[in-house]
């Protein structure tokens, strides 16, 4: 029985900034940010915005009403939790609309756990096969202002539906975990904006990636020729440059090539989003499957990588339908507002993070199908908008 992706969309929220301006107003070289880091833009997050509004934005766009009886579980994926008990998963089970007969959960551990979110599904889906599952991935990347890791900060949701006879991608057997207790990045639980020590996270991200590919191709005798794309977990566009250039060096072979054109495409959504933690990895899948060469057969490879640290390497086979059934990009991006550095600092100060007071959010100007209102009596309040 095939089992993977069987359609895939995004959403983010609908303001940007400029990654050239905010070098400016730091006084920094923007080629630092755009060519050194590997960004343009960022998402810029409204208070009216976090990663429940974010997540039921992406899955509504999946669900017919067909697709939304047929779903028996949610599976939202986020480092960005609102709840330190509550899943995020209830919420946009209330907001889509979908059944009370449905099996809701929050995963967590950093940018891996969508990853682990679609190798569970895959095995409700194999226990089950008339079953649907909804992953979504969702997050809010924060590292503060005026702070090192504030390039690299962004906001986004990618939903997927998992079933069996998938029309986007296949998911294959084999695949490799490892799991190692290091302190590259955290978040305490009295934290609004995560703690990194952003060389050392860099080095173990690709330690990991030769790691477990090495491992993978141990156990199947694979060569990179076998692939169409290595596609990366992508904090940072260059991130994935380097992981790529520590498995082919200077080989300049079609392989080797390929591989590189394969990354550039699948760089291009990230580098005007940001950051969306686990959401990253399917961001770029999405990325290169509407910019770059892909064809219906071809084996993907996908490096997963969660800080603290886990990472996994899973192949997939394109389907033949696959293009028609990843959602466009470009409308959500094209359809921002972009906003002045100023802007951006006012909205980022307004979040809700921690407050325990109740707060009344103004809505009017927010352009997302789904708003965070506000909260009363320690209880946030959604809405469709």
């Amino acid at each position: 029985m095939k089992i993977g992706i069987d359609k895939m969309a995004f959403a983010t929220t609908d303001k940007y900034l400029d990654l050239r301006e905010l070098a400016r107003a730091r006084n920094v070289d923007p080629d630092k940010y755009t060519i050194g880091i590997g960004q343009d833009q960022q998402a810029v997050v409204p208070p009216t915005q976090d990663i429940v509004t974010l997540a039921a934005a992406a899955a509504q766009k999946l669900l017919t009403p067909a697709a939304a009886r047929r779903i028996s579980t949610v599976i939202v994926a986020t480092e960005s939790g609102i709840d330190n008990s509550k899943a995020a998963a209830i919420y946009v089970k209330r907001l889509l609309g979908l059944s009370d007969f449905v099996r809701t959960v929050e995963l967590k551990e950093a940018c891996y756990s969508a990853t682990a979110g679609l190798q569970f599904a895959r095995g409700i889906v194999a226990l089950n096969p008339q079953e649907e599952v909804l992953v979504i991935a969702t997050d809010i990347a924060r590292y503060g202002l005026n702070t090192p890791g504030e390039v690299t900060q962004g906001a986004g949701a990618v939903a997927m539906l998992v079933n069996q006879n998938p029309r986007v991608l296949a998911i294959e057997e084999t695949s490799v975990s490892l799991t190692k207790d290091i302190m590259d990045f955290w978040r305490p639980l009295y934290a609004t904006e995560a703690l990194v020590d952003g060389k050392y996270s860099t080095s173990v991200y690709i330690d990991c990636f030769k790691e477990v590919l090495t491992r993978y191709q141990q156990l199947t005798g694979r060569p990179l020729a076998d692939f169409g794309a290595l596609l990366f977990h992508l904090p940072f566009t260059k991130m994935g440059k380097k992981a790529l250039a520590a498995v082919l060096g200077d080989r300049t072979d079609e392989t080797a090539e390929r591989l590189r054109q394969a990354l550039a495409a699948s760089q291009w959504a990230c580098r005007q989003v940001g950051n969306l933690y686990t959401g990253s990895l399917y961001l770029a899948l999405m990325s290169y499957l509407q910019n770059g060469n892909a064809h219906r057969g071809s084996r993907l490879g996908l490096f997963s990588y969660g800080s603290g640290a886990e990472g996994e390497f899973f192949t997939g086979i394109l389907q033949p339908q696959f293009a028609e059934n990843i959602l466009p990009l470009t409308p959500a991006l094209r359809q921002r507002q972009r906003v002045s550095v100023t802007e951006y600092e006012r909205l980022f100060d307004e979040q809700l993070g921690m407050n325990p007071a109740d707060v009344a959010f103004t809505t009017e100007n927010d352009a997302c199908p789904f708003v965070l209102t506000g909260q009363q009596d320690h209880q946030r309040q959604y809405r469709a908008n």
